[in-house]
């Protein structure tokens, strides 16, 4: 049963604002079953709003939104942030009016800040291959670090997709894992046989030294027998990252962005990427051909004699 406040309650306004921020994050954990990151979003921009209003501030309007949005701006939040927040309070504002709790969307007549939209950080092929052979393959931890990055590479998962990847999910005769993305959407994604060889040697000689004895349903697990967090394995690139001389800038979705990049390169179609990432608007998969565009104009300007 949805908790929603009560019309007419006899709570300050500013308890009308918290039961409502909490009313919309149980719609969207029950009933829109938005992964608990997203949740998590929601939660820290929502809760910042309500911060910002002070006690017993009331159900805010036009001009309360307005300035809050303006005072991030002058603060130095990016644009970006900006709009983030801006959505953030519109899915919020259009949850109270379509539950009674407001008459109009404060929202409604503002308009997001324009964000440049920068391309992505990616690896060439050989920092790619120096990477995925950085961990040591002779003790548990490498062959299952080794393992991660192959099929970080292989498939393009998102990091708490890898992370949440249990042993079921991986068919290793068809050469395809299940993975469960943003918004609760199941898909098949084929991996290549360089990571499914990776993945054989760690269930064979390092998951049963890590597990001791002990069981789990998921596919990587930490020393203590539990599934890797995503803060884990962020910790364990970067170290990976030195020891292949990759320094700056290196996270999960850098290995994403290369997987992307590296398919329409070698001449894969935009849909079928877009399917592999799990994308449900095309439009944020064709970013990955402006990074092409732009690598084969920086292989003419280079290599070309009348560039």
């Amino acid at each position: 049963m949805r908790t929603t406040p009560q019309a007419g309650a006899s709570a300050p306004e500013q308890d009308r604002l918290a039961a409502g921020i909490a009313a919309f994050l149980s719609f969207c954990r029950v009933e829109k079953g938005l992964s608990p990151n997203s949740l998590a979003a929601y939660q820290r921009d929502l809760r910042d709003f309500g911060a910002s209003r002070g006690p017993a501030a009331g159900l805010p309007g036009l001009d309360a939104v307005r300035g809050y949005l303006d005072v991030l701006t002058h603060q130095g939040a990016s644009a970006s942030t900006v709009a983030r927040r801006l959505s953030a309070l519109r899915n919020f504002f259009g949850f109270l009016v379509a539950e009674g709790h407001l008459d109009t969307d404060p929202t409604a007549a503002l308009t997001a800040p324009k964000a440049w939209r920068s391309l992505p950080k990616y690896l060439n092929r050989e920092e790619i291959e120096r990477l995925l052979e950085a961990p040591d393959g002779s003790t548990a931890a490498g062959l299952r670090d080794r393992a991660m990055l192959q099929v970080l590479y292989a498939t393009g998962l998102r990091v708490s997709e890898l992370c949440h990847l249990r042993c079921g999910d991986l068919d290793m005769a068809m050469g395809v894992l299940r993975t469960v993305g943003k918004g609760s959407k199941h898909r098949l994604v084929p991996a290549g046989r360089t990571a499914l060889r990776a993945v054989e040697g760690y269930l064979e000689a390092g998951r049963p030294k890590l597990l001791k004895g002990r069981t789990s349903p998921y596919l990587f697990v930490s020393a203590r027998g539990g599934p890797l967090t995503r803060q884990g394995f962020w910790k364990l690139l970067v170290g990976h990252g030195r020891t292949a001389g990759i320094f700056r800038g290196l996270t999960p979705h850098v290995l994403r962005h290369s997987f992307a990049t590296h398919l329409l390169e070698g001449g894969a179609d935009l849909r079928s990427v877009q399917t592999m990432l799990g994308h449900a608007d095309i439009g944020t998969t064709q970013i990955y051909t402006h990074v092409a565009r732009q690598r084969l104009r920086e292989t003419v300007d280079r290599y070309h004699p009348r560039a």
